[in-house]
């Protein structure tokens, strides 16, 4: 049978086993993926311990875990147009992606390009994308200034290089040790910490022009306050009630395959760079998990899974 990583009721790690599954059955609109690669998220862990999205009902244990998938299209789902047995495709996965076999939202699937490979393709659906979907709701004229927050992460990497493309001048709030990071991806480096908002001022002291906040709490709050134009405040860190108490709102996701093909794009361009820090195979996905749960990855962190 195939293997998947799962877990078994909410809760920690301790939750967490290498199981044996059915292979699944693609449903309406559905595809089934030989997975080859699945991207880790602080989603993942979230969900495990309890997080639900909106819409979503209870968990039916054991849950396969993990959120984004590339791989090759085994099974065809009733209702699925463009899509075909063999093709490469990278995508969103709803029932989990850490298995070796996985079932994506044809809506949210994309073709992977040739140039692209498996392992950038899967960190695409869930960091690049939300990082997409920010920086475009936020609409920031060419030249303005991008206020990135927790900007060392999947989502905030790719923030920082799509704004950087777009024209925007982009100020990074990470911690020292992803400082040269953030300064390589062409962003000015501002410690995170307390005093925040004078340190930002310090390089910006006009303030910024929009605010791509990561973090949520506190560093949310302070960041709101360098803005004139709070409609200028975003989050994918902070409840929605939170954010719109200072103005802002919560970053509106698409969830469209032209996003991702937008996104794979840029990769293909030299636009964009996943920065890929460390590969697990799927035999060491409680490894991976943990590279991400423990905060101390650079870039993104993805299991790859043998053909």
């Amino acid at each position: 049978m195939p293997q998947a990583y799962v877990y078994t009721s909410h809760g920690g790690p301790e939750t967490e086993a290498f199981a044996d599954v059915d292979r699944p059955v693609p449903g309406p609109g559905e595809l089934l993926v030989a997975v080859r690669a699945a991207g880790v998220n602080p989603v993942d862990w979230k969900l495990r311990g309890g997080f639900r999205r909106p819409g979503e009902g209870e968990a039916r244990f054991p849950v396969v875990l993990g959120s984004e998938a590339a791989g090759v299209v085994e099974g065809i789902g009733a209702g699925v147009t463009g899509f075909s047995v063999g093709d490469e495709v990278f995508g969103n996965a709803p029932h989990g992606a850490f298995a070796e076999y996985a079932l994506l939202t044809a809506s949210v699937t994309a073709h992977k390009p040739a140039a692209l490979s498996f392992t950038d393709a899967a960190t695409l659906p869930v960091a690049a994308a939300t990082a997409y979907d920010g920086v475009r709701q936020l609409d920031l004229p060419e030249g303005a200034t991008l206020l990135v927050t927790g900007a060392g992460g999947g989502v905030g990497v790719a923030a920082l290089q799509i704004a950087h493309a777009w024209g925007l001048r982009v100020i990074a709030v990470a911690s020292e040790a992803k400082k040269d990071l953030v300064e390589s991806l062409g962003a000015v480096h501002v410690p995170s910490g307390p005093g925040l908002a004078d340190r930002v001022r310090s390089v910006a002291p006009d303030g910024v022009d929009g605010v791509y906040d990561l973090v949520g709490g506190e560093v949310l709050a302070e960041a709101a306050g360098l803005l004139a134009d709070r409609t200028r405040l975003i989050t994918a860190g902070a409840l929605p009630q939170t954010v719109a108490a200072l103005g802002g709102a919560r970053v509106a996701r698409a969830r469209t395959a032209a996003v991702l093909d937008a996104v794979a794009e840029l990769v293909v361009a030299g636009e964009l760079d996943p920065h890929v820090s460390r590969t697990f195979p799927l035999d060491r996905a409680d490894e991976a998990l943990r590279a991400v749960e423990e905060g101390h990855a650079l870039g993104k962190i993805v299991i790859e899974v043998a053909p």
